[in-house]
């Protein structure tokens, strides 16, 4: 086990006080909004007609590609030099991508869609080098109000940006826009600070695929995070999709109103930013059987979508779940940083990336067709019961209880 110990002065300490970690902070959130902002400005240039719809999902498609295909390789590149280096390149080429997608988006599908990959690319990249770049700069006992802090972050703009760039659309176009998410990454790659470097220097260098191996065994070292990891992939790849997928044509058939799913989405955010408030201050005494908890809760929102209740009864079930997942979230990404060996927290920190985001694009691509071979009642059904099990089939691995050893 690593164990990490922090200074005596930082205990009492707010980590909001800290400069280096605001400069964090301020990185991440720029990085979050870019890749918020990227597939929603696509879709208001499908409303202006600069793009198809067809167009629009190869650009997508070619996003995600870049995405997944960038995780693996940013983890052993983060845990090989400094952290602080790949963030910054991995900012770069999604800011210089910007302008090049500007250039061709609406003109060539071709040279539009390696853009949006290189800029998927980017985005991927910086994902576990700001994970791993989080342990260097914010002590053992402040990660967990770090962590809660980007994520309160996150939610914030889910719920405030799609307005300011709906807003914003009205004067700016397209291109425009995509200029505003490169400037974004620019922030993401320049203002974080410099890490500790403690892991940047190593005397002999392995293959990439030995490398990448060894954060595989570093992370089966941690019985907890595999049974975590697990219950994670099987609710997005089948909660978050059928409820991706069904939830619209609930709230149109059904109700008959646009305004079930508004609310419902805009519930499930207002609920994570409740959870990451919350656990920005408390500290549960089995940290990881309440995060496991928190994610069961989302067996709930495909579970409403079968009965015939009022609509505010959705409404509350998705507030619920969305609370459940930064639950979930917050002490997950902290045991992470706490568990795992520094030097392979990257490879680490990919991994995690990559299976769950990596499982998500799976989902969606099967719910549809699953949908049409058996209905959808009895899809939700299996996708409730998977959201329950998963994270109770992890709670039974023993170190699940704290994700990590007690102390």
């Amino acid at each position: 086990m690593v164990h990490d110990t922090a200074p005596p002065a930082a205990k009492t300490r707010s980590v909001l006080r800290s400069p280096a970690f605001l400069r964090l902070w301020s990185a991440t959130t720029a990085s979050g909004i870019a890749t918020w902002a990227l597939p929603f400005v696509l879709g208001l240039a499908v409303l202006s007609r600069s793009l198809t719809a067809v167009e629009l999902g190869v650009l997508l498609a070619a996003r995600t590609a870049g995405f997944l295909a960038a995780v693996p390789v940013s983890g052993v590149l983060a845990d090989r030099y400094a952290r602080r280096q790949v963030v910054l390149w991995s900012g770069l080429i999604s800011a210089l991508a910007a302008p090049v997608l500007a250039a061709f988006v609406g003109n060539s599908l071709l040279l539009a869609a390696v853009a949006a990959a290189a800029m998927g690319a980017g985005q991927g990249a910086c994902r576990p080098a700001f994970s791993a770049l989080t342990a260097e700069v914010v002590s053992v006992d402040q990660r967990q109000q770090a962590n809660a802090a980007m994520t309160m972050s996150i939610r914030v703009t889910t719920l405030v940006a799609p307005g300011l760039t709906a807003l914003l659309a009205l004067v700016v176009n397209t291109q425009g826009l995509l200029l505003g998410i490169g400037a974004l990454w620019l922030v993401a790659a320049f203002v974080p600070p410099a890490g500790s470097g403690q892991v940047a220097a190593v005397a002999s260098r392995a293959g990439f695929v030995t490398e990448f191996l060894d954060g595989v065994r570093e992370a089966r070292r941690h019985p907890w995070f595999l049974a975590g990891l697990g219950a994670l992939s099987a609710v997005i790849a089948t909660g978050y999709s059928a409820t991706g997928v069904i939830l619209p044509l609930v709230s149109r058939d059904r109700y008959d109103t646009e305004a079930v799913l508004a609310g419902a989405l805009t519930a499930y955010t207002l609920g994570a930013l409740a959870g990451a408030v919350l656990m920005a201050r408390w500290r549960p005494r089995a940290a990881g059987w309440t995060g496991l908890f928190g994610l069961a809760l989302y067996g709930f929102a495909p579970l409403v979508l079968l009965l015939p209740v009022h609509p505010f009864v959705v409404i509350a079930v998705y507030a619920v779940a969305g609370l459940g997942i930064d639950l979930f979230n917050v002490p997950w990404f902290t045991a992470t940083q706490r568990e795992v060996d520094p030097a392979k927290l990257a490879r680490v920190s990919s991994l995690d990336f990559l299976m769950s985001y990596g499982l998500a694009p799976v989902g969606l691509a099967l719910i549809a067709p699953a949908i049409s071979a058996f209905g959808a009642a009895p899809v939700l059904v299996v996708c409730s019961v998977v959201c329950f099990a998963a994270p109770g089939l992890a709670a039974l691995v023993p170190s699940s209880r704290d994700f990590g050893p007690r102390r």
